[in-house]
């Protein structure tokens, strides 16, 4: 296998070169991939100056144009720069796909500008967990949200331009190489397997009941054996809940990932769940989609709660902390919202209480989303309050609107509606018990 540099030759072939003597030298195959659209590479890759170190197996830039659904002449006369970026990191991401299911990747480096790093971040975008992606950018000491997204995406800043190997380049790219030569070897010795699809039915049930015989009373698994993943969404005011369920399912013999509800916990969760890696969803704290509904800052966009159901995914659902939009601290909440019910979470988090027809809507687009769902489906609510501030005495406690949410959802045929607090150990166990259920196809 092989460490796959993607690029724009046309702009830091000279630095690939580079980059690719490097890797040479610590004794990984290099696979390159132009991303450029400055000069025609139609052979193998050359970054125009070093043949020498050229490849028949790198990927011209032709060749992405095309998987990009472009003619790279044609891009290249439009003068878009934009829309050759969105090409060619479109085209770059199915090179990339095919050459991952060929088996021929152990990790992926790029390096460059805003528009450089933009390529590469959607190249790696659809890429599994776990396969190392390194990006070295002139844009690494601001927000790199854009660039990581939901994914394991390491970014390095380049404190230089990539504009040559200098004094200071030639450090920064050296422990760039450095590190993807030791991640991809870590990764080509560990010949991760994933999860397969299959996990979704009956088979991962029967996985999972070995794994709780053989289980210790810490709830880890015995070395080497790989349990049943199931995605669990958690928030602070959930997270008593979550943890009674996380308990449950260990016994029932599945590992648990918690994903915290701050948008980008969401968007992993929904990735995930679009892999194939996730036996079943325990999706307990959809707050979330209240972020998205009223602007919050922590919305995980309008496709949450969508992947289980798209990909037949069983899952078990909750309307957990709706009650709440979260900000940044009191002072940065829009001033319409100056009348409503805020509470300081801390100095850093405003909380605001959601409405009566907030909540209502937010039933109404919960049920939509599970109505939707392809696979077993299940939706637990808990009448007692959705999250821990929404209790009797407690500042978000407001029956009439948690009512408006009880009543939007419907009479979805999954459901079970509990007398209970959503933080009482038997909610959480029971979201657990029907999850297991669902996974076994006891739906």
């Amino acid at each position: 296998m092989a460490v796959v540099l993607i690029g724009t030759l046309d702009t830091k072939g000279r630095e690939y070169a580079w980059l690719r003597e490097r890797l040479t030298e610590l004794g990984r195959e290099v696979i390159v991939v132009d991303a450029g659209v400055g000069q025609e590479s139609t052979g193998p890759v050359s970054d125009f100056g070093a043949p020498a170190s050229a490849s028949p197996e790198d990927v011209s830039n032709v060749r992405v144009a095309a998987a990009g659904g472009a003619d790279l002449a044609s891009l290249r006369a439009a003068g878009d720069r934009g829309a050759a970026v969105t090409v060619m990191g479109e085209g770059a991401a199915k090179v990339l796909a095919e050459l991952h299911a060929e088996g021929r990747v152990d990790g992926v480096l790029a390096v460059g500008g805003s528009g450089g790093s933009s390529i590469a971040a959607r190249a790696v975008r659809d890429l599994p967990i776990g396969l190392p992606k390194l990006i070295v950018s002139t844009m690494g000491s601001g927000d790199v949200s854009p660039y990581v997204g939901a994914k394991d995406v390491t970014i390095m800043y380049s404190v230089v331009d990539i504009a040559g190997i200098n004094r200071v380049s030639r450090l920064i790219l050296g422990n760039a190489v450095a590190a993807i030569a030791g991640m991809a070897a870590a990764w080509s010795a560990s010949s991760p397997a994933a999860v397969p699809p299959g996990w979704s039915s009956s088979a991962a049930a029967s996985k999972a009941g070995a794994s709780a015989a053989a289980a210790s009373s810490t709830g880890l698994s015995p070395e080497g054996e790989e349990r049943p993943l199931v995605g669990a969404s958690m928030f602070g005011v959930t997270t008593p809940a979550v943890d009674a369920a996380r308990e449950r399912l260990s016994e029932l013999g599945y590992e648990v990932l918690v994903f915290h509800a701050t948008g980008s916990g969401g968007q992993a969760l929904e990735g995930l769940a679009a892999s194939g890696l996730l036996a079943g969803v325990l999706d307990l704290t959809t707050t979330e989609l209240a972020d998205d509904l009223v602007g919050g800052v922590l919305s995980a966009g309008p496709d949450r709660l969508t992947a289980a159901g798209r990909h037949g995914v069983p899952q078990v659902v909750a309307p957990g902390a709706l009650d709440m939009v979260n900000f940044g601290p009191l002072s940065t909440v829009p001033e319409r919202f100056a009348d409503r019910n805020l509470y300081v979470h801390n100095p850093t988090v405003t909380l605001m209480r959601t409405t009566t027809a907030e909540m209502a809507e937010l039933g109404r687009r919960v049920a939509a989303k599970l109505a939707a769902a392809t696979g077993p489906t299940a939706l637990f609510v808990p009448l007692g309050g959705v999250s821990a501030l929404d209790a009797p005495g407690l500042p978000f406690h407001d029956p009439k609107a948690d009512d408006a949410c009880f009543e939007a959802l419907g009479d979805f045929p999954g459901t079970t509606r509990l007398d209970l607090h959503i933080n009482d150990p038997e909610f959480g166990r029971a979201m657990a018990d029907r999850l297991h259920d669902l996974i076994r196809g006891e739906g």
